[in-house]
């Protein structure tokens, strides 16, 4: 070979080397990309809220009069009989102490009334001899009448004296009554505490459970003073719960009245089912933790679960609700992090061999993390789910998994 052919192969393999190196410089670098398939099956759409348990029939046992709640017979937690248990006993008030000034004058007062006692039983003594009299005189002038030695005018005098004097005796009966309840009245104003007609068994007021349940609450457990109504102790049946909870007034208007929902983190395992039982006709503004106001409508949910197989769960628990607003077993659904804006539409990223390709899609129903596909998409396909900036219609892609 000559030298001036050598010199061409080598001009030759140089050019060929830069063109192989400008092609690598300035071709296209895929870029690496997360994909997800288009799948169908079941999409769930609920509303999330924080909720308290809560027993439906709670019974709080109240003191029927005034005076000194004994010491509770039963504690917190106690199982109790309808109409068998004793939950609480009230004694009535105890007299209250007598002043000198006061005591002079009710003892002034049960002398007159016991003077007035003696006196009622002397008019007593004497309208029964006023009416033995009368009896014998009526007796008197009846046999002379039937003798015809007296006239029948004087017998009806007789009768008339005698009627009289029965009505005296029985005035005077009453009178006597009402004097000696008059002197059990003053006296009664004398006693002290510590007085022995204040003392037995009789004296005690005994309650018992109005329902058969658990104790929940005893408002105080030492003896103590109560007033008429003032509350002793809560009493409920703990199989018999349901579930209150705040519902964001623009989520409650999507609601039916039986939907269902999903108990979770009340501290036992499988989630609890429950339904909607009810919603407040009208919403109250709170304020979250974030100091934002929000208008929210209380909701109670019956459970649906057996008492049996939520064991422990009981009044005031803590659980969260994830309220069922639709729901389907086969819907066509992508992540939400692939769905994006384009031009006001809906759309996403299809990876179409190693390009990507924008697609307009139609949108249903979704979640907080994935979304019903209504159109634009099939079965099986891939999509980008967080594009990043470089993502482009046409761009090259390659899966980041086959790095």
């Amino acid at each position: 070979m000559t030298s001036k052919s050598r010199k061409s192969l080598l001009v030759l393999i140089a050019g060929a080397l830069a063109v192989a190196l400008l092609f690598i410089a300035f071709r296209p670098h895929p870029t690496a990309v997360d994909l997800e398939a288009v799948t169908r099956g079941p999409l769930q759409v609920t509303i999330n809220a924080d909720g308290k348990t809560r027993i439906k029939d709670l019974y709080e046992v109240s003191s029927p009069i005034a005076g000194t709640a004994l010491r509770s017979p039963v504690e917190e937690g106690d199982q109790v009989e309808a109409g068998v248990t004793v939950v609480a006993r009230v004694e009535p008030l105890a007299p209250s102490l007598i002043d000198a000034r006061t005591r002079i004058q009710l003892e002034a007062a049960v002398r007159e009334a016991s003077a007035a006692a003696d006196l009622a039983e002397a008019q007593l003594r004497q309208a029964d001899e006023e009416l033995n009299y009368a009896q014998s005189q009526f007796d008197r002038t009846k046999a002379l009448v039937d003798r015809g030695v007296s006239s029948v005018s004087t017998l009806e005098d007789a009768e008339q004296v005698l009627s009289l004097r029965t009505a005296a005796r029985d005035a005077a009966i009453s009178n006597v009554q009402m004097a000696q309840s008059s002197l059990a009245r003053a006296q009664a104003a004398l006693l002290e505490p510590g007085a022995e007609d204040m003392t037995g068994d009789t004296c005690c007021v005994a309650i018992t459970a109005p329902i058969s349940g658990t104790v929940l609450v005893i408002s105080q457990v030492s003896e103590h003073a109560v007033a008429i109504g003032s509350e002793l102790l809560s009493i409920g049946d703990l199989n018999d719960l349901e579930i209150e909870a705040d519902i964001l007034s623009s989520d409650a208007v999507g609601l039916e009245i039986g939907a269902r929902a999903i108990v979770e983190r009340w501290g036992g395992e499988p989630p609890l089912e429950a339904k909607l039982k009810s919603l407040a006709p009208r919403a109250e503004t709170h304020t979250s933790s974030l100091g934002i106001e929000e208008q929210r409508v209380a909701a109670t949910f019956d459970l649906v679960t057996p008492a049996e197989e939520r064991l422990g769960l009981g009044h005031q628990y803590a659980v969260f609700l994830r309220v069922v607003e639709w729901e389907t077993d086969a819907a066509l659904n992508i992540p939400l992090a692939a769905l994006f804006r384009s031009n006001g539409d809906w759309a996403v990223f299809v990876a179409e061999g190693d390009r990507a390709r924008l697609r307009l899609v139609e949108i249903g129903h979704r979640t907080d993390r994935r979304v019903e596909i209504l159109s634009g998409l099939e079965e099986g396909e891939q999509v980008i789910p967080h594009p990043a900036d470089t993502i482009a219609d046409g761009v090259v892609i390659v899966d980041r998994e086959s790095l």
